[in-house]
């Protein structure tokens, strides 16, 4: 892994332990954007580590897309939508706690996925 893909890659762990510590708080909003930015920092490590464009949110969502056929793990698509939620949740802070909680679940699982591919 190249050293701007490291940096990706250990803010997203940093951003995700961050989400973990707001949701203790019941910061559902906060939790909500952390959790996506961990997601989005994922990503952007495999990306960048694979030589891929990820500039805009068009590019993350064609990333995953494209590294999800690549390694034959379509839950990845998934997983990651719904880190897209919880950054419209940021927004509109309309999800209720227990949904927040078991998103961050979810992105949780999709960066121990990316986290793995980076070994």
């Amino acid at each position: 892994m190249n050293a701007q893909a490291q940096r990706y890659h250990d803010t997203g762990l940093e951003l995700l332990a961050g989400a973990r510590a707001h949701l203790a708080e019941d910061d559902l909003r906060q939790a909500s954007e952390k959790a996506w930015g961990a997601a989005a920092q994922m990503v952007k490590a495999a990306a960048e580590d694979r030589g891929w464009s990820h500039n805009s949110h068009h590019e993350l969502y064609a990333v995953i897309n494209r590294l999800a056929g690549d390694i034959g793990d379509p839950q990845l698509r998934d997983l990651f939508a719904t880190a897209g939620s919880l950054h419209a949740n940021f927004y509109e802070g309309w999800m209720p706690r227990e949904m927040v909680e078991s998103s961050l679940g979810r992105v949780a699982e999709f960066v121990e996925k990316l986290d793995g591919q980076n070994d």
